[in-house]
């Protein structure tokens, strides 16, 4: 027998064969696991079939993108969690300033009080910022009051001129005896060493959030931290859908980017802070340089700033959508760049026409994805099937993630209406019920859809065969998109 083996070894034949008995014991335990993890049963079946059908290729497919668990991540954020109450008592006391919002948001209030860190929090001051010179204006200008810490927080972060300017002013402080924590995606952004070099020599601690760091997780690239963070001494945040990039600047003849962020000054500030906190725990394994003491309040805005991802234990982000969007009584109007929906939201938004809501939907024109603008045809055919309107948004790539639900809630967050930013991504998003607040995303979400263009149920029905084909071969892509 033995003589047999070394013969069918030596002729060559012999290791492709066990090759291939190992590519395929791997795919069956794939399989299995893909069975036993995948959120959806359509999901797993699709990986089983292609696992034991093509296991050479699928094998690694499903290594980078099959996984929708972060494992790691959950343990090191309930480590933190305890350290940081350890360490810092006041923290503790975020929970007094939780006020509960008007009555048709009990429900988010309520879910979020037991997912998240905190409910909607009392004592705020919100405000919109539309386009990225008012942003980075804004931003910039916090930073320059600095006086304890500073931190950021970016899924892309470019060596540009605006890149520059922010590098420059979180430099200056960090110079001037501030604590500056600098974290970055290494999937979205591409630093230059000299660039990050220079803020680590003025005193700057630099970190990637590496999702294929911890045992499990090598193969993770897959995971990214879309989130878009700065705390300037515990007071002032700002977070939503803009990237620190020229796009959102005006460059030659191409329009900038249209999008939008919010500043929180108040207790919903530290939310933001207890956000990076834990990301930054993850990356480093130690607290940045800060201190948790409360801010006082600001303002009368309730807020509730909820950081969702692919560690929860439920799915957050899943649930802040369709609570805000089963609320609806009377609308639901929405801004965002990606809409390739789960089946979950897609249902929401057509039970919420069944029941007389008016859902507007704004999505970019021509997208900066395009496998992203074909998928998201066939949805939008379907809302405007099911009685919705839909707007292309045309002066520019629209890349706001918003939405306002009847006169009660306004969102602006990083999180995209797509497999990836419900299921996988770190996201960060801001409620508010501010009267002020969701009449500026009101009259924002209305400007957007002056400047676009209406699909009309005849459009959809127009659609030809070739149109129609690739818009289902692009939804097949859906879950990595």
């Amino acid at each position: 027998m033995l003589a047999a083996l070394d013969r069918l070894l030596g002729s060559g034949d012999g290791w492709l064969l066990i090759a291939t008995a190992v590519v395929y014991v791997l795919a069956v335990m794939s399989a299995v696991r893909a069975i036993m993890v995948t959120r959806t049963a359509q999901g797993a079946m699709g990986w089983v079939i292609a696992l034991m059908a093509l296991p050479i290729v699928t094998l690694p497919l499903y290594w980078v993108f099959g996984r929708t668990r972060f494992e790691g991540y959950t343990s090191r954020r309930a480590i933190v969690t305890a350290r940081a109450r350890e360490e810092f008592k006041p923290l503790d006391r975020l929970r007094d300033f939780e006020e509960k919002p008007q009555a048709g948001l009990h429900g988010l209030h309520q879910l979020a009080c037991q997912l998240s860190d905190t409910g909607f929090l009392g004592g705020n001051r919100i405000g919109l910022l539309i386009g990225g010179q008012p942003t980075f204006d804004a931003i910039l200008e916090a930073i320059a009051g600095a006086r304890r810490y500073i931190l950021v927080e970016y899924y892309i972060f470019n060596a540009d001129r605006t890149g520059a300017r922010v590098a420059e002013a979180l430099i200056e402080r960090a110079r001037a005896g501030v604590d500056v924590s600098f974290m970055y995606d290494p999937i979205g952004s591409s630093l230059p060493r000299r660039f990050l070099a220079r803020m680590a020599a003025a005193g700057i601690s630099c970190s990637q959030f590496d999702t294929t760091r911890g045992r499990g997780n090598r193969f993770r690239i897959n995971f990214r931290n879309h989130r878009k963070i700065v705390v300037v001494d515990g007071r002032t945040a700002f977070l939503g859908g803009i990237n620190v990039s020229d796009d959102y600047y005006e460059s030659g003849r191409r329009a900038p980017w249209r999008d939008a962020h919010v500043r929180v000054e108040g207790p919903a500030a530290m939310s933001a802070a207890i956000t990076f906190v834990k990301d930054w725990y993850w990356a480093r394994r130690t607290l940045p340089d800060m201190d948790f003491e409360l801010p006082q309040p600001a303002g009368k805005a309730r807020t509730l700033v909820w950081a969702t991802g692919p560690a929860d234990e439920q799915p957050q982000c899943t649930v802040s959508l369709l609570s805000s969007f089963n609320a609806a009584r009377h609308r639901i109007w929405i801004a965002n760049p990606y809409f390739v929906p789960t089946d979950p939201i897609l249902q929401a938004l057509r039970l919420a026409v069944l029941r007389g809501v008016d859902v507007r939907i704004v999505v970019p024109l021509k997208a900066d994805h395009r496998i992203v603008r074909v998928a998201s045809q066939l949805y939008q055919a379907e809302m405007v099937r099911a009685g919705a309107r839909v707007f292309r948004y045309r002066r520019s790539m629209l890349h706001t993630k918003a939405f306002l639900i009847d006169d009660l809630l306004a969102s602006v967050g990083s999180v995209n209406l797509d497999h990836r930013s419900i299921l996988i991504n770190f996201e960060i998003t801001a409620f508010s019920d501010d009267r002020d607040f969701v009449a500026a995303v009101e009259a924002m979400l209305a400007e957007d859809m002056r400047e676009g263009m209406e699909v009309s149920l005849d459009m959809v029905n127009r659609r030809s065969f070739l149109n129609r084909l690739s818009t289902r071969a692009a939804n097949l892509l859906a879950p990595v998109l």
